[in-house]
């Protein structure tokens, strides 16, 4: 039996809730110019924002756009503070929530999970689906186009409808949502707001679940927008492709990137997550590598160095970790 989120709009906007949010937000922050201007005056900024959202009077600001290359070029869209607090403040009420909808072979933006579960995952994946590497093992390999950029915020708003009963709670997740868009109104949510990776992962859970329970997919593994599937038989990947693109197009208004959809074997070599991976092994992906060393020698932090080497652990990476050593003139940690 279906249940409904069990919060309601003054809780989310009660004073308690927007301080524990500004604690949460505050952290790894204090130097952070703005951030440091609304601490100085903390209890009158948080009063304001819960009178203005008390009377309904809140208003979402504009953002302040930047990009990055890590690693391919985005721009990133960062709010001012008071709505971050605000974004942290119904991040902390709905994510608990809808965390327990999501499958549990979703790994991006999730407590517990991340990168390198999701790694493993599909290691163990591949001995099953091979038997134990007696059958081939393929993989179909999946990159939905765009994702943050072509969210339909119509669409977002009748699968929020679905679980949030509160008609406040709705209509503040929507202004959150419609204070941005990109290329014309209702499309997109902005890479850098924290609501933003929530919704996300509640738009695509539903594809998830069409994947998992209607679909009947065992060996299924997404991260954000990337998802592979994988199956002794090269056939049955084919047969759902079509099936695949039809419900990501006809109910979410998305579609898959033309040029990263294949499927491949994994004695080939399968590019997921920024590993390569193969029956037994995998390796760094090529360009991650030049990436890594091209920062350090721009670069060479400990923490960085650190960081990296941490990293390599999950993989076949001794080699490159020694270069890395040796390259910055540090002493390795223990692999």
């Amino acid at each position: 039996m279906k249940s409904n989120i069990a919060i309601s709009y003054q809780d989310s906007i009660s004073p308690e809730n927007l301080y524990a949010a500004w604690r949460e937000f505050f952290q790894g922050k204090k130097n952070k110019s703005d951030v440091a201007e609304f601490a100085l005056d903390l209890s009158r900024h948080i009063y304001e924002l819960h009178f203005a959202l008390k009377q309904a009077e809140y208003m979402h600001g504009g953002y302040w756009a930047f990009p990055v290359n890590d690693p391919k070029p985005r721009s990133i869209h960062k709010a001012t503070v008071r709505d971050r607090v605000l974004h942290r403040a119904l991040y902390r009420r709905l994510y608990p929530f809808f965390d327990r909808l999501f499958i549990y072979d979703s790994y991006s933006c999730r407590i517990g999970k991340g990168t390198h579960r999701a790694l493993h995952r599909f290691m163990d994946f591949s001995r099953k689906s091979s038997r134990n590497n007696t059958r081939t093992c393929f993989v179909l390999k999946c990159d939905v186009r765009k994702c943050f950029a072509s969210i339909d915020q119509e669409v977002l708003r009748e699968i929020l409808q679905k679980w949030i009963t509160d008609a406040d709670v709705l209509n503040l997740l929507q202004e959150v949502v419609e204070s941005f868009h990109i290329g014309r109104k209702g499309k997109g949510l902005p890479l850098g707001n924290l609501t933003s990776q929530l919704l996300v992962n509640i738009y695509m859970n539903e594809f998830d679940q069409f994947v998992k329970h209607k679909l009947k997919v065992k060996y299924y593994i997404r991260y954000a927008d990337d998802f592979v599937i994988l199956s002794c038989e090269k056939a049955e990947l084919e047969l759902l492709l079509p099936s695949i693109e039809m419900f990501l197009l006809g109910r979410l208004k998305l579609s898959l990137h033309p040029g990263k959809v294949f499927i491949k074997t994994l004695a080939s070599g399968v590019d997921f997550l920024g590993w390569v991976h193969f029956i037994n092994h995998r390796v760094l992906r090529t360009s991650t590598k030049r990436r890594m060393l091209r920062n350090l020698q721009s670069n060479p932090k400990v923490e960085s160095i650190t960081s990296y080497l941490g990293m390599l652990k999950h993989g076949n990476g001794y080699k490159l970790s020694e270069r890395i050593a040796t390259a910055v003139h540090a002493e390795r940690p223990p692999i």
